[in-house]
């Protein structure tokens, strides 16, 4: 059985309203530097998120760190109220959307790498890259990242429900190719 965990959920949303992110620096929860992107964003942090979230002046925010789209929602939607508390914006309603969710999965048993790019279309490069880079259509679209210590991590997946049917197709392509009696 595949052992597989979210390590990393990013989502964005936009505030459709511009920010004065200078001011914004002023605020303790709230990190901007002017060398940091050329000063265009600004950074959420605070014991009562999971991740952190980038806010641009143009009112779009970025969430990462988190490791669900619950927590990821919950960190958009609290950044949000609590610009509008703190007199930054207007109320409104965030429009989010899932960009990409990481997956780091274990097998639990090494891969024969060479045998999996003889039989499949799977880029392996060992002097640039340790490990092989398989892009998947089906079920869903993914690339895969595939080690010869049994490990993966999977990127580019835009629901936390398509994890197992990726990790299925996974499987019963690498399954073959394991070092398992």
């Amino acid at each position: 059985m595949v052992e597989a965990t979210i390590v990393n959920v990013v989502v964005t949303a936009d505030l459709n309203q511009k920010l004065d992110l200078d001011e914004l620096g002023k605020l303790r929860e709230i990190l901007h530097d002017p060398e940091i992107y050329g000063g265009q964003a600004a950074y959420f942090k605070s014991p009562k998120t999971t991740g952190k979230v980038s806010i641009f002046a143009s009112g779009k925010m970025i969430s990462v760190g988190t490791k669900s789209e619950k927590e990821a929602t919950h960190d958009l939607e609290y950044v949000k109220n609590f610009l509008v508390e703190k007199g930054f914006i207007k109320p409104t309603v965030l429009k989010q959307k899932i960009q990409n969710i990481v997956v780091v999965a274990n097998f639990g048993e090494s891969i024969n790498l060479e045998e999996l790019v003889r039989n499949y279309k799977i880029i392996y490069e060992p002097e640039q890259f340790p490990g092989g880079i398989l892009r998947i259509e089906e079920p869903y679209k993914a690339t895969i990242l595939i080690f010869a210590s049994g490990k993966a991590v999977i990127t580019g997946l835009k629901s936390s429900n398509k994890i197992k049917p990726v990790i299925q197709k996974m499987v019963s392509t690498i399954k073959p190719h394991s070092n398992c009696d």
